[in-house]
């Protein structure tokens, strides 16, 4: 071998060595780097959460870090949160992940009802949307984890619940909800199945923390996506079967032609049933509305669509659930009916525990249906729901709750 070639080769071999070690360096400093990210995270979150599998999120990373501005640790007597961010190698923060706890000993209730933003997006980007109401983009309706006593989910977020027995520590709450959310676009279907296991541990270890006697249920063996595409109200099942019978019996009328059901299950404490008007039944009522009314027609299939979202509670559910007014919660006591702007809700006794049920209108929507028709339609779903589960003593707004609207 040349003289010159022997050179060539030892540099070479000696610039491989280094690459070698640097890349070796840069292992030690990525171990060092997610050691102290999940001792960060475990910290941040109280201990509930395991670093490691919030780590593992979004395909795994390196670096993360959490909020400094979230007001509580996490506490069962009142709605708190940990918020963690992922860093990029540019020193870059983007969202990852949330776990929020819910309590019924806070003042705020766990279940809000009331107009508080649409379920719909209206814009695409920076496109306005042609059809407003097709897919509910903004707030999906949650499926039940297995029968849904263990709680429920989407495609970016589970929640637990811990109804806590009466036997329990003094501290402990009624009822617990611990939620797991993904703040990342495009949640994979093994992310979904961690966002569970991370809640289900996090309110494991939160229940026997402060003496909650309760039993958590297994995680179902398939978690499937979440629809988020509304189908045909008339030939509507599940949670919204009720609302198919109804355009069958009374027709169309102004009544919504769009539906995202959920599967109805008897045990499930939280059922709901959203509903929607599509842009060809929006000029179909519009074509009889008044004049002054029209416009409310132009804004539904644009910024303002028309929609309806039925909710029953049931149980330790049922206690915790309020109407979301400006600045306070109302709340909304087992065994009353009645009405708020917007929202109306009977009561009943369900295998011998409470239960509220719900509804909420989209703004204008409720004038456009009328008095007579929300309320036919809402003693419809109240009728169904309570027969279905076997429900007594049901008791109804009345009926100037509807007029006076």
């Amino acid at each position: 071998m040349g003289e010159g070639r022997r050179r060539l080769w030892q540099t070479l071999a000696v610039g491989g060595i280094g690459l070698s070690l640097y890349a070796g360096m840069l292992t030690v400093d990525d171990i060092r780097d997610r050691a102290s990210s999940e001792r960060d995270i475990a910290a941040a979150c109280d201990h509930l959460v395991s670093g490691a599998q919030v780590m593992d999120l979004q395909g795994g990373m390196v670096r993360a870090e959490s909020s400094d501005y979230d007001e509580y640790r996490l506490d069962a007597r009142h709605r708190s949160a940990c918020t963690i961010y992922k860093v990029s190698g540019s020193n870059r923060t983007s969202d990852l992940f949330r776990l929020i706890v819910e309590s019924s000993d806070d003042s705020e209730p766990v279940n809000v009802i009331g107009d508080r933003g649409s379920p719909f997006s209206t814009f695409d980007g920076y496109q306005p949307k042609d059809d407003v109401t097709a897919v509910a983009d903004r707030e999906p309706e949650a499926r039940p984890l297995g029968d849904g006593t263990l709680g429920s989910y989407t495609n970016f977020r589970t929640t637990i619940r811990a109804a806590c027995a009466p036997s329990s520590n003094m501290a402990a709450p009624r009822l617990l909800n611990v939620t797991a959310v993904a703040r990342y676009p495009e949640v994979s279907a093994e992310d979904r199945r961690r966002l569970a296991r991370i809640a289900r541990s996090a309110t494991q270890q939160l229940t026997h923390r402060i003496g909650c006697r309760t039993r958590l249920p297994a995680l179902p063996d398939r978690m499937t996506a979440v629809p988020s595409k509304l189908g045909k109200a008339a030939s509507a099942t599940g949670s919204c079967r009720w609302v198919g019978q109804l355009v069958k019996e009374r027709g169309q009328g102004r009544l919504p032609d769009r539906v995202l059901t959920i599967p109805a299950r008897e045990a499930n404490p939280v059922e709901g049933c959203l509903l929607a008007v599509g842009p060809g039944q929006v000029r179909a009522i519009a074509d009889g509305l008044d004049d002054d009314q029209r416009d409310y027609a132009e804004g539904a299939l644009t910024h303002s669509p028309w929609w309806l979202r039925t909710v029953s509670y049931f149980g330790a559910e049922a206690e915790s659930v309020g109407y979301d007014e400006v600045g306070d919660d109302v709340i909304l006591k087992p065994g009353t009916a009645g009405a708020k702007e917007g929202a109306w809700w009977a009561s009943s006794i369900c295998d011998g525990k409470p239960a509220l049920h719900t509804l909420t209108a989209g703004h204008v929507y409720d004038d456009i249906l009328g008095p007579k028709t929300l309320s036919s339609l809402f003693r419809a779903y109240v009728d169904d729901i309570t027969t279905r589960r076997g429900c007594t003593h049901v008791t109804y707004p009345a009926a100037k709750d509807f007029r006076d609207l």
